[in-house]
């Protein structure tokens, strides 16, 4: 018998009592403990505490606490990081890849936010399955390197395979598990504890492009990026120990990806809407440093603009978690993005320094909304058992939108001279996407109203 097939199913957690009460048993021999996590409840465990421990999430504790600490972490280390992108874009077309077209110099930024979600479908089942801590602090250490390999990057290949794919990957196998765990340890008040985890990313795309604004004129490429990577290794090392998963593993049906999930009309509505937004919603945040410049913006503060942005983003996620949890998350995607649609389609039309801050501001309290709250719909879309399958489905699904993005953008940049055809392109992306959020929240509870 398969290490899968010794996993408790769901029925026996539950306790149902329509099979044979020896398949209840949960027999966690030495073979299972090396497989999976030494979280997984002691074998002398009763059927009655797996149960209390799937259905009441606990909502708070030292233990989920500093879980929601560990994922904030790792995504100050991996979104926060790919959120940074545009101070690289910038730098990367002005001094270290200057003959290279910027839609080509793109790619390495939309590559990496892509690989942010497409491993999410094996990551998300590995979970489910138990393998999590060692494919977890295997990423760690690969990301840490990456960033260290990035110093000696001089051309454009080498910053597509180090910073890409490299970075991207490993940044895809930590975030899926992390997000996974803080919905094990909360339920009533998992909407306000994901919008503190998504901190994270507003805290390093603020740290990350203020710190590469002060040490690239006075240290250089090489040694800024070794300063990072020795940031991302003390981040990642306390992600690591912190983190802990609450409920054992489950072999829920199916294999690493479950086509079924797709007929529920929700939550495939869901996924096609997340595409649409990832199509365009990357846009500004890439190209807003070129064009402040453009329009006379000194290049040393058209830096801290994404550091503006995403300061401005820490109000939007904490607003919007707290908004999740009283009127439902998708209705409060919808609103948050909606305001991003409309930004993205009026930031290539800013005259002067004044305007751009203002468009940056609102752009950045809205965009941390859609981040901060995105797989609360996946996992409420299905059952407990398969959360980590469906959350890794859709943000697989909709990668595909972040790594098309901006190189569109680029390209339509490149063709017509300016900012405004590549704002329209990405707002009514995201104004679409935004159409089919609603469509989603009909499917779902059966109408519009409610959460």
């Amino acid at each position: 018998m398969s290490d899968s097939d010794k996993l408790p199913t769901v029925q026996s957690l539950q306790g149902i009592n329509s099979v044979p009460e020896s398949k209840y048993t949960l027999s966690y021999e030495h073979k299972l403990e090396v497989a999976f996590d030494k979280e997984i409840p002691d074998e002398q465990a009763s059927q009655q505490t797996l149960q209390t421990h799937l259905s009441e999430a606990p909502d708070g504790g030292l233990r989920a606490w500093l879980s929601v600490f560990a994922t904030t972490l790792v995504i100050f280390s991996t979104f926060g990081f790919s959120n940074s992108w545009g101070v690289f874009q910038a730098y990367y077309e002005e001094n270290l890849l200057p003959h290279t077209p910027p839609s080509t110099i793109a790619w390495i930024g939309s590559t990496q936010y892509a690989l942010t979600y497409l491993p999410s479908l094996a990551t998300g089942r590995l979970f489910d399955l138990g393998y999590f801590k060692l494919p977890f602090f295997a990423a760690s250490c690969v990301l840490v390197a990456c960033t260290f390999l990035a110093a000696e990057c001089t051309q454009f290949w080498q910053l597509f395979l180090i910073q890409g794919v490299g970075q991207g990957l490993c940044c895809g196998f930590l975030f899926i598990p992390a997000l996974v765990v803080i919905t094990q340890w909360f339920s009533k008040r998992r909407g306000l504890a994901l919008s503190i985890t998504a901190l994270g990313a507003a805290l390093g795309s603020i740290i990350f492009p203020v710190a590469a604004q002060n040490l690239l004129p006075s240290i250089g490429f090489r040694w800024t990026m070794r300063i990072f990577g020795f940031i991302l290794m003390a981040a990642m090392g306390m992600a690591n120990i912190f983190l802990k998963r609450r409920l054992p593993p489950v072999n829920a049906r199916g294999g690493l990806f479950n086509p079924k999930a797709f007929r529920n009309k929700a939550y495939f509505t869901y996924c096609l809407s997340g595409v649409m937004i990832l199509l365009g919603f990357y846009t500004e945040l890439t190209y807003i440093s070129v064009s402040a410049v453009k329009i006379g913006v000194s290049k040393d503060f058209a830096f801290y603009l994404i550091a503006i942005a995403n300061a401005a983003s820490i109000l939007g996620r904490v607003s919007s978690g707290l908004l999740a949890d009283r009127i439902g998350a998708l209705n409060t995607m919808a609103a948050f993005t909606a305001i991003t649609g409309i930004t993205t389609v009026v930031w290539p039309f800013a005259k002067d320094e004044s305007q751009l801050i203002a468009i940056v501001v609102i752009h950045g309290f809205s965009i941390g909304a859609y981040i901060s709250v995105f797989s609360v719909p996946a996992v409420e879309m299905g059952e407990m058992e398969d959360a980590g399958r469906r959350v890794g489905m859709f943000m697989s699904v909709i990668g595909f939108g972040g790594i098309a993005g901006p190189p569109i953008s680029g390209a339509i940049r490149t063709a017509t001279g300016g900012f405004a055809a590549a704002g329209y392109f990405s707002g009514g992306s995201i104004m679409f996407g935004v159409v089919l959020l609603l469509v989603a929240k009909y499917f779902h509870p059966g109408r519009l109203g409610g959460k």
